[in-house]
This record gives structure tokens, sequence and C-alpha cells, in this order.
């Protein structure tokens, strides 16, 4: 038994069907709204053909039938055009980010927002990987005669402090001073980078070498503590699908959101592709059997890629799903240049 044309119809139309309704299809549905010019006989007779291919499931005995894993996987892979987003959703992305956001952080936090409501899904955004954030200002506090307050602020957004000693002779004005000395030094750079001019400016600030050191092994500290910021939007967006009604299986799914490390490694499977669409099994996560992801990477002006992903039932409007995730995927690209300055993210246009 091969697949033939007529079999890729009613196959497409179950499919449409139940992206919709997420009611099982029966044959006159297919015959009445599809107008097809087939009698119900006969599309029944090509559903039964398709559920031994395996493209079809029958939940009860006098229920109609649902797509299966592999029928999604033929619909994306072969039944689908990819289309556009609407004039009014593509306004929506570019207004959204008109702001002139110098922050990484705010730049995927505001994506994976938008992206969430164009599609009704969850969506989740991944910086750049290998990017690591850059200081912007550094601030020392005394908290008492003999000890400060570091607290690094970088360009991502993340705050790092630690307390470390300092001379009883260094008041707040010293220490002030001191703040705005190291900002214009490091500004705009790595952590790691800071790190290895700490020795020069040890030598150049001799009668505060040892505050220095201390403030480098902090710095030092911080940078192997920092992990990629996961941002993630709708997450509740799933729980009003029929998918999700069930109290077990919504709270799996929610404590995977939960867990930003496993999630940023699942999404960022997506390895040397542009785009991947993992359809319920295909996915590998026990709590995701039910879903469908579809990833798109995203170039930063240093090379460096980052990855757009969403979330959603197998029966997610792909068509639609795909247009706003490549939308998405240009706008990143577009708008996250590295200065070759100082290499702070910045936004064009």
């Amino acid at each position: 038994m091969a697949m033939d044309e007529r079999k890729f119809r009613i196959l497409q139309a179950i499919i449409d069907d139940y992206i919709l309704t997420a009611v099982p299809v029966g044959s006159r549905t297919i015959s009445k709204k599809y107008g097809m010019s087939l009698s119900s006989a006969t599309i029944r007779n090509e559903m039964s053909d398709l559920e031994e291919l395996g493209y079809l499931d029958q939940p009860h005995v006098s229920a109609g039938r649902v797509p299966s894993a592999k029928a999604y996987r033929l619909y994306v892979d072969q039944l689908l055009e990819t289309g556009r987003l609407s004039q009014e959703d593509e306004h929506l992305v570019r207004a959204h980010f008109a702001g002139r956001t110098r922050q990484m952080e705010d730049v995927i936090d505001h994506a994976a927002q938008v992206l969430s409501s164009l599609t009704r899904y969850t969506a989740v955004v991944l910086p750049p990987t290998g990017s690591q954030p850059r200081i912007r200002n550094i601030q020392l506090v005394s908290v008492s005669d003999n000890a400060a307050l570091v607290v690094i602020v970088t360009d991502a957004g993340v705050v790092k402090d630690a307390v470390i000693r300092v001379s009883e002779e260094l008041d707040s004005d010293a220490l002030y001073s001191i703040s705005r000395s190291l900002t214009a030094e490091l500004s705009g750079s790595t952590l790691t980078e800071a790190v290895e001019r700490i020795p020069l400016l040890m030598e150049r600030m001799r009668a505060q070498a040892e505050l220095i050191e201390g403030i480098g092994d902090v710095m030092q500290q911080r940078g192997e503590d920092i992990r990629p910021h996961v941002a993630i939007g709708g997450t509740a967006n799933m729980l009003s699908y029929p998918e999700y009604s069930d109290m077990e299986k919504a709270r799996s799914f929610l404590n995977l959101m939960e867990t930003r490390d496993r999630l940023a490694d699942i999404i960022g499977q997506n390895g040397e592709m542009s785009f991947t669409v993992r359809i319920g099994p295909e996915t590998g996560v026990p709590e995701m059997e039910d879903c469908s992801i579809v990833t798109m990477t995203y170039t930063a002006g240093n090379g460096q890629q980052g990855t757009i992903g969403v979330i959603g039932p197998t029966r997610m409007q792909y068509s639609e799903v795909l247009a706003a995730v490549s939308m998405m995927g240009r706008q990143l690209s577009q708008l996250l240049s590295t200065s070759e300055d100082d290499g702070v993210p910045r936004l064009e246009g």
C-alpha cells in the first residue's frame, strides 16, 4: 500500500481540522468541510489505509481519527509551505524593538514575549552561545570600617556582588573615586578580559593593589558562576490547550519550564541546522511527548549563534509558527550587532 495524492489530500485535511478543533476527525467532516467530491465511504476507506500506514490513530472504536507523530512529520516535511506573517504582526515585532535598548537580556526577553503573543504557544530564546556579559560599571560600597561590597553590573543586566576586605583608611569618598576609575578602565570588557587586566591595574594603582586583587578574585569567581540567560514567554499559554487539561501532565510541563538549564539544553539541540522541527517522541523528553518544538538559530554581529524556540502541542499551527520564528530570527540577527569599538550589544536602525 502506497501513499498517493488522494491520501495526501485527505491526511492534510484531517491535520488541518484537528489543529483547529482538537477533536477526532470523521469521514463525514472531511466530506462536508473540504469539498473533495468524495463519498464518506471512500474517505473512510482511505482513512483506514492511512491508519494502517501509521499516519492516523483512533482513540476509540466509534471515534474519528487523530494524526500521529508520523503524520505531523510528513506534514512539516512535505505538505507545508512556509507562510508569512501579516503586515500587522510584522509591525508588532519591529515596534517592540524600537526602544534602542543596549542590554542583551532585555532584547531576548522581549523576543520571547512577542513570539509567545504571536503564536499563542510557549517561546524560549537563548542568547548567542559563548557570549559573555560585558562590564558596564563597578561600584564599591562601604559596609564597615574594613569591608566593602563590590557590585559588578553587566550589559546583560546581571549584577554580581561580594564583600571584600579594604583598608580602614578608605572612606566612602575614596571608594567612590576608586569605583569610577575601575569603571573607566574596565567598562566594555568581559569578566575574563577584566581579570587579565588586573595585574596591570595593580601595578598602576599600587596603593590599592590589595583591593584591586580582591576585586579580580571576585570577577574570576563570578565569571565561572555565570549561566546563559534563558528567556521564556507564555508558559501559561500551554494550559489553555485540552492536551494539558490533565493536572499531572500540566504540572510536569510547568516543572520542566522551571529547570532553565535543562530547557536550554533541549532548545539548543539544533546542531548546525538553521531550522528544526521535533515532533512528539522526537523531542526525546518524556514531559514533551505531546509537544512539538520548532527552533531556529540567529546570528549576532560577532558571528556567535543563539536559538529561538517555540513549544506547542503536536497539532500546533506549523505554518504560522515557522513564519513567526523566521521573522523573529531575522529581527534578532539584525538588531544584535556588536560594536567594533567596545563589543557592547547594540541595536541597529
